[in-house]
């Protein structure tokens, strides 16, 4: 089947908390025998910073970030089987919407995939003429990266069809053990872009806990926080391309995920981060969500924190033989439970069974 995905950014993860999930889902997808056009315009510097090249497993089609060049890619969704409209594109969204719509060919399963399902139904319930609401009767089909039931059923109570959760997973091929890299060396590290949704969280779960443990360690990489106020046993060390995540991982004795607060209030999210730390055998320490457990196990695979005294006696107590143990579990349970391919062979029944579905009701 011919899929026509249009998106924030396959080609770069600059700015771009997707790039992950999209390129995990998608080779799994393509390998399933899927023919793939992905479509994202050339907006927020991240062709500048193109962190892989076009992948000869799905054709990449970046266009500029003009009205005349979004409807020129739109009439392309003419010629597909699927049309995907990704959240938070990042250039002209409601427009991309629309257009797509009215292009797609009626037997064409048209899908809304959502990876940020919190801030997208916080929008709609502010706003009952939002053009996503207007539109959800015209889907198909709304996926989401995360959420659980919560988020199921406020799409449905919205008008969607149906709605589905694909969580993140783990891509083998690019999330593995390597080497151990001093420049990541610490005994707790976070990796995450300074958000207005995540910030009071990365204060009270990392930077507090690194003020109460001056003997320690820690590492700060991600986007924005160069003047941010932090302790001297805090070292700062910016954006970390997508090439040294793995070595990032697991070069400090562990490494800590902050959900969002979006995320964290709705449960059922787990971040692209948890399964990249845990596919490179890194011992995970992860702020409290309902149904962490349904991925991990806590205090086996996965070690969990409600607070930042929590983060802080964890790593108080931690050995360096006891998070490798950690994290040899987790990347054994998510190497059999947690990979794209899991996660590819779900959609591809669903896309199967929902556009046959679709072509029997159209006949």
């Amino acid at each position: 089947m011919k899929i026509a995905f249009y998106g924030s950014s396959l080609l770069s993860a600059y700015w771009n908390g997707a790039a992950t999930y999209y390129r995990g889902l998608l080779r799994a997808l393509a390998e399933k025998g899927h023919d793939i056009t992905f479509y994202e315009p050339d907006v927020y510097d991240r062709q500048k910073n193109r962190d892989i090249d076009p992948p000869d497993w799905c054709r990449v089609v970046v266009y500029e970030g003009t009205i005349e060049a979004l409807k020129a890619v739109c009439r392309k969704a003419a010629d597909a089987d699927i049309v995907v409209k990704a959240s938070g594109v990042g250039f002209e969204d409601d427009l991309l919407l629309e257009q797509l719509l009215g292009n797609a060919r009626p037997r064409a399963l048209k899908i809304f995939w959502d990876v940020d399902a919190p801030a997208t139904l916080a929008e709609l319930r502010d706003n009952p003429d939002h053009p996503l609401r207007r539109a959800l009767p015209r889907i198909g089909l709304v996926l989401t990266y995360g959420g659980g039931d919560p988020v199921v059923s406020a799409y449905r109570s919205f008008g969607a069809a149906d709605c589905v959760p694909v969580y993140n997973a783990l891509d083998p091929q690019t999330h593995h053990p390597v080497p151990l890299d001093s420049r990541f060396s610490a005994d707790l590290a976070f990796l995450g872009n300074r958000l207005p949704d995540r910030e009071a969280r990365v204060e009270h779960f990392f930077l507090e806990p690194a003020s109460h443990l001056p003997d320690r360690t820690f590492l700060l990489g991600g986007s924005g926080w160069q003047d941010k106020l932090i302790s001297p046993n805090i070292r700062y060390i910016g954006h970390v391309p997508t090439r040294d995540h793995n070595a990032f991982n697991v070069t400090p004795m562990a490494v800590l995920n902050i959900s969002r607060a979006s995320m964290a209030e709705n449960g059922f999210s787990p971040a692209t981060r948890v399964f990249e730390a845990a596919g490179a055998g890194a011992c995970l320490i992860t702020d409290h969500w309902e149904g962490i457990e349904h991925f991990l196990a806590p205090g086996k695979e996965v070690l969990v924190a409600r607070d930042g005294q929590d983060v802080a006696d964890l790593i108080a107590d931690l050995s360096r033989h006891s998070a490798r143990e950690i994290g040899e579990r987790a990347r054994q349970r998510v190497l059999t439970e947690h990979t794209y391919t899991n996660r590819a062979e779900a959609v591809d029944r669903l896309f199967r069974a929902r556009l046959g579905a679709q072509m029997e009701a159209a006949e």
